[in-house]
């Protein structure tokens, strides 16, 4: 049996482990490993496994997972949303649909220090949703501007799912940060339009809430100088050059805990609490990685990659087909797989691909990106949806996903114009 046929083989196999809800992780090493061992034989395939998990159990730039995460969670904890939340509400609010604005525009902001998609669905999901009922908003609007704006936490950095693309494609993660700033800049203007296009259509879905006097959108400022200052410290500074963004990392959560601490959030055994948190979801990634990274060896071996280029020329495809085609494959595997699943099963096949086309990792990073989070709110998976109706109990998952369905077309849009303009996700790093 050749490679081809046996790295299809493996590929199929992880899918039925998925659906049969065998742990991914487990799923990818197993694959691997059993796909390595038949190339070569099993021997190799052990010895190979245990030089990759001591490779990457030590590999410096790992550590960059825990800081960051650690650094999220910290924000979480020292009641940042609120204030966020209360800034953007304080230019906005006064808007029809001002308050699902403000809520994108919040969650932008979060995600920008929490690097979380799922963290900031859940977080603005008990910040906005509460005052967005008291003006009397339709619950399908008011879930879906929480559900598309928690998506911006895995593109605007620090972002962990930018890490881990940056880590499977051995690219640099402090260019792979400055490309997703623009992209995600794009992202929270297209939402707010999505928004303004709702409400003009139907204006009762979103009341124009309370106008806020200059001194008190001042007051509202000053709180959340201490985030800004945060986020414009660890970004501006891999920008800069200061430190790269292992280092910046350290610095992140080191200011969290200083912003945290200096605002008392840290009573009790909040420290604990958090550093437990963080431990159990670096646990998490780390095997991920090290099951996706034993499945690439395995794919690499079976030689998928160069199959699928010798596949492509011989129909003769320009390499921008190439790409749009691989974009409707993501759009189509985030109707039923979660974004992190998708990203560890296809980066390892796709980006060798790409690679050999001549395109760029970072660009191609960025699109993968915004890919996922366009599966994060489209059905019938649309894992922030999921989470949103886990902390809203009384909104059923259809009225979500309906409200959700402006979002995701400008996404498409968004998607489009990224692809079109590569320098919209190259810009940043080029001046870096």
């Amino acid at each position: 049996m050749d490679g081809f046929t046996i790295s299809l083989i493996g590929f199929a196999a992880i899918l039925i482990l998925a659906f049969l809800r065998f742990p991914l992780a487990l799923s990818m090493g197993l694959v691997g490993v059993i796909g390595f061992g038949e190339l070569t034989n099993y021997r190799a395939a052990i010895s190979n496994l245990g030089r990759l998990v001591l490779d990457l159990g030590q590999s410096y730039s790992l550590s960059v997972l825990p800081l960051f995460i650690l650094m999220g969670l910290l924000v979480d904890k020292g009641g940042m949303a609120q204030q966020l939340y209360r800034a953007a509400y304080a230019f906005l609010g006064d808007k029809k649909g001002g308050l699902a604005m403000s809520t994108v525009v919040a969650c932008g902001m979060f995600s920008a220090i929490s690097g979380s998609s799922i963290a900031t669905a859940a977080t603005m999901s008990k910040v906005a949703m509460p005052e967005m009922r008291r003006y009397r908003y339709a619950d399908s609007l008011a879930t879906a501007s929480i559900a598309a704006g928690g998506t911006l936490g895995i593109l605007i950095p620090p972002s962990v799912i930018l890490v881990i693309y940056g880590l499977l494609t051995e690219q640099s993660i402090g260019k792979l940060f400055m490309a997703g700033f623009i992209p995600g800049f794009i992202g929270i203007l297209f939402y707010t339009l999505a928004v303004y296009f709702v409400v003009t259509r139907n204006p009762s879905l979103g009341p124009a809430g309370e106008r806020t006097a200059w001194p008190q959108r001042l007051i509202a400022l000053k709180d959340v100088w201490t985030t800004l200052a945060l986020f414009i410290f660890v970004i501006g500074g891999i920008y800069i050059g200061l430190f790269s963004a292992t280092e910046a990392a350290g610095m992140g959560a080191a200011g969290a805990l200083l912003i945290t601490f200096l605002k008392g959030s840290l009573k009790g055994g909040v420290l604990l609490e958090v550093s437990r948190e963080a431990a159990g979801l670096t646990a998490k990634l780390f095997a991920l990685l090290f099951g996706a990274s034993m499945f690439s060896n395995f794919l690499n071996r079976a030689g998928l990659p160069d199959a699928l280029l010798g596949l492509i020329n011989s129909f003769e495809l320009s390499g921008l087909a190439v790409i749009f085609i691989i974009l409707i494959i993501y759009i189509l595997l985030g109707c039923v797989f979660e974004s992190m699943s998708m990203i560890l099963l296809t980066v390892p096949i796709f980006a060798p691909l790409v690679h050999s086309l001549g395109f760029d990792l970072i660009w191609f990073g960025i699109l993968v990106v915004v890919v996922t989070e366009i599966s994060l709110i489209t059905p019938p998976i649309g894992l922030n949806v999921f989470v949103l109706k886990g902390v809203i109990k009384d909104v059923s998952v259809g009225t979500i996903f309906r409200g959700v369905t402006p979002f995701w077309v400008v996404d498409i849009f968004r998607l489009i114009l990224i692809a079109s303009i590569p320098s919209l996700a190259l810009f940043l790093p080029s001046m870096m």
